[in-house]
């Protein structure tokens, strides 16, 4: 039996230490990747939980307030606009598509409220109530979602660009997710006239 040299022993444990470091940052990166996807996700549901209760909070205002119609209309076109867009966590264009048509959605909602400050009847209904506190509730799942959103691109956009992590992360194809940003119109309150 031939004897081994130190050098080649020495070489079969770094090649063993490198291949491990390399599969373990692998996985590492995967399972960011994949908590990044579930947290998009999870955003997407409560986009679409929102959606769903659009149409009735619509129908209970438009018994109320029949003349505040380009208001209606506007947040159902919103809507329809909004559950249209296909999205894809990899495409930063689409997801800013997607973002962009869910502010509209937002923006519509909040005129919706507003007009009807003015219909004190409306105001007191059993069901607008039901669905204005489900309303409210799903805006605040929406904006937990979006922060769960940028920590799991954030730990993820972290490990893909730390070294050496980064050399494994562009050998796979890992890159970096931009983060969720509001649209600027976002910081303005709606406009309502009566």
């Amino acid at each position: 039996m031939k004897k081994v040299s130190k050098g080649w022993i020495a070489v079969i444990a770094v090649v063993v230490i490198l291949g491990g470091y390399v599969m373990s940052t692998y996985n590492s990166l995967v399972g960011l990747d994949e908590g990044a996807k579930q947290a998009w996700s999870d955003l997407q549901a409560d986009y679409k939980r929102r959606a769903d209760l659009i149409p009735n909070l619509v129908n209970v205002v438009k018994g109320y307030a029949s003349h505040e119609r380009e208001t209606l209309e506007s947040l159902v076109a919103a809507r329809a606009k909004a559950t249209q867009i296909k999205v894809d966590i990899d495409d930063p264009e689409k997801i800013k598509e997607f973002e962009a048509a869910q502010g509209e959605v937002g923006a519509a909602l909040s005129r919706l409220i507003a007009v009807t400050e003015s219909y004190p009847d409306l105001k007191a209904n059993d069901n607008f109530k039901e669905l204005q506190s489900q309303l409210e509730g799903t805006e605040n799942r929406i904006k937990v979602s979006r922060e769960n959103v940028n920590k799991a691109f954030n730990r993820y956009n972290v490990a893909v660009r730390r070294f050496p992590d980064k050399i494994v992360a562009s050998m796979f194809g890992f890159e970096i997710r931009e983060m969720y940003e509001a649209e600027p119109a976002a910081q303005e309150a709606p406009t309502v006239t009566f």
